[in-house]
C-alpha cells in the first residue's frame, strides 16, 4: 500500500540553469525567473565549455580558439546577470569545463541547488525514447527535481504561475516523492490539482470496476490536511501512460506536470532507456514538466 505523503513547503534557494544560450534555453528563462520570484529563489546560470581535447603536446597556455570560447562565454554570463538584476532576480553566473554529465551532481552538491530548470529542443531518436541534446545528460544525471521546458510548452507570460497542476503517478510504484513535491508546489500557489492513473488494455466491460477501485486508491494518497486548500480531481485514463498524460493536459489546459521517473528495471537497459515514459512527455507536453527521483 503506498504512503501517504505529508504536505511539507519545499523550499527552492537555489534554482540551477544550465544554458548553452540558445533559443530554446531563452524559452525556459521565463519560468526560472517567475519560479524565483515566487520563492525567492538565486538563479545560477551555468556555462560548461566543453572539454579539452587530449594533446600529445604540451601547452602553455590554451589555445586562442579556447580562449575566445572563455571570454565570449563569460560576456554572455554577464549579460544574464544584468538582465536578472533589471528584473530584480536574484543571480549567480557560473563557467565551468568539462562534461555536463558529470559536473551537474557536483554542482548541485557544491551550491545546495533545489531544482534545475532548463530547455531543450526536443529531439526523439528513431526509437522516439530520447530527449537528445546535452539536455539528456541532464535530464539523466540531476539528483534533484528537473523542471524541463519542451519545444512545444507555451510561452511563460509575465505573470505565470502553476495555477493548475497535473500530477501522474503510477500505484504500481511508490507515488509519494512525486505526490508530495506536486502537493507543496499546489499549496504555495493554491493550485488546481489533478491526478491522474493511466490504465491501459483494460476491457470496456470491467472499466466500471476498475475506475472504481482506482479513483478510492488515489483518493487515499491525499492527506486529510490538503483538503483544508484544495479539492483534487481524479482523472483515470484508459491509453498507455505517455498518451494518457499528454491527452490529460491538454484537455485540461495544465500549466505544469509533476511526475516520478525512475531508471528501466531491465538489465542492460537503465543507460541506454532513462525514463522513458517522461521522455516522450517532455518532448511534447504543451507545459513545463517537472521530474523528481524516486
Amino acid at each position: 500500500m503506498p504512503t501517504v505523503p505529508q504536505v511539507v513547503r519545499i523550499s527552492l534557494k537555489n534554482i540551477l540553469f544550465p544554458t548553452d544560450f540558445s533559443s530554446a534555453s531563452a524559452s525556459a528563462l521565463p519560468f526560472a525567473t517567475a519560479l524565483s520570484r515566487i520563492y525567492g529563489s538565486t538563479i545560477l546560470p551555468l556555462h560548461v565549455l566543453r572539454p579539452e581535447p587530449h594533446r600529445q603536446v604540451v601547452f602553455d597556455r590554451l589555445p586562442a580558439e579556447d580562449d575566445r570560447d572563455r571570454d565570449d562565454a563569460r560576456q554572455k554570463l554577464a549579460e544574464f546577470a544584468r538582465d536578472c538584476a533589471l528584473g530584480n532576480v536574484p543571480c549567480k553566473p557560473l563557467l565551468d569545463r568539462g562534461d555536463l554529465g558529470r559536473l551537474i551532481p557536483a554542482v548541485i552538491r557544491e551550491y545546495g541547488v533545489d531544482l534545475i530548470v532548463l530547455g531543450t529542443h526536443g529531439r526523439r531518436g528513431v526509437t522516439k525514447l530520447m530527449l537528445g541534446s546535452e539536455a539528456e545528460k541532464i535530464y539523466r544525471s540531476a539528483t534533484c527535481p528537473v523542471m524541463t521546458v519542451g519545444p512545444k510548452a507555451r510561452e511563460a507570460g509575465t505573470d505565470w504561475k502553476p495555477r493548475r497542476i497535473l500530477c501522474p503517478v503510477d500505484l504500481a510504484n511508490d507515488p509519494e516523492p512525486a505526490l508530495h513535491y506536486a502537493l507543496s508546489l499546489a499549496e504555495e500557489n493554491q493550485s488546481q490539482f489533478i491526478v491522474l492513473q493511466a490504465v491501459p488494455m483494460v476491457p470496456w466491460q470491467h472499466r466500471t470496476s476498475v475506475e472504481e477501485r482506482t479513483r478510492r486508491s488515489l483518493q487515499s494518497l491525499i492527506p486529510e490536511q490538503a483538503q483544508d486548500w484544495c479539492t483534487p480531481e481524479f482523472m483515470i485514463r484508459w491509453e498507455n501512460a505517455a498518451e494518457a498524460i499528454l491527452s490529460a493536459a491538454a484537455v485540461r489546459d495544465t500549466d505544469l506536470i509533476v511526475m516520478g521517473v525512475r531508471k528501466s528495471r531491465v538489465a542492460g537497459l537503465s543507460a541506454h532507456l532513462p525514463w522513458p515514459v517522461a521522455s516522450e512527455v517532455v518532448s511534447r507536453a504543451p507545459c513545463p514538466v517537472v521530474t523528481v527521483r524516486g
